[in-house]
């Protein structure tokens, strides 16, 4: 029987729903850096070079950016973990799909940075010897990512691989 091309179903599960929020503080971050930048730049640049107009689209795209970006990132990213491997699913103009085999974890962290404690959520990052580095799970409950990197960490040792 012929081998056909193998598809990857979208991960089950997606990041807790604070991730939206952290995303636009991110993003609003961006905006303020953008105007300013507009703004600078149209005070340092003659009139005559800059239509009146530009600045005001420029603007208008950066607070687009920041309207858009974080649903669309929300519905994209994505993780499973199932009993052979740890799946993620990231990007928003292009798609990552990445699969781990348990047997290769090495190690596994929870990681919070400061916006991340204050919103009570967390990183679950799972390192393989692999050169593309780190498996990702940005954004979860801090509860859920301590509870899914003892599990992992189960399902890892359980695997009977040597993490190489």
């Amino acid at each position: 029987m012929p081998a056909g091309p193998v598809r990857l179903r979208p991960p089950a599960h997606r990041l807790d729903r604070r991730a939206l929020l952290r995303w636009y503080v991110g993003e609003a971050g961006i905006v303020v850096l953008g105007v300013a930048i507009v703004l600078i730049a149209v005070w340092l640049v003659p009139d005559r070079f800059v239509p009146p107009w530009l600045p005001w689209l420029l603007i208008g795209l950066d607070v687009v950016q920041a309207l858009v970006v974080p649903p669309w990132r929300y519905r994209v990213h994505r993780w499973e973990v199932t009993d052979e491997a740890v799946y993620t699913q990231t990007g928003w103009w292009t798609r990552e799909r990445r699969l781990a085999p348990l047997s290769r974890v090495q190690t596994v962290d929870v990681d919070q940075g400061v916006l991340d404690r204050a919103l009570g959520l967390a990183e679950v990052r799972v390192t393989t010897a692999s050169a593309a580095g780190a498996l990702r799970i940005p954004y979860l409950a801090l509860p859920a990512a301590e509870q899914l990197a003892a599990e992992l960490t189960r399902a890892a040792r359980a695997s009977g691989g040597d993490g190489t």
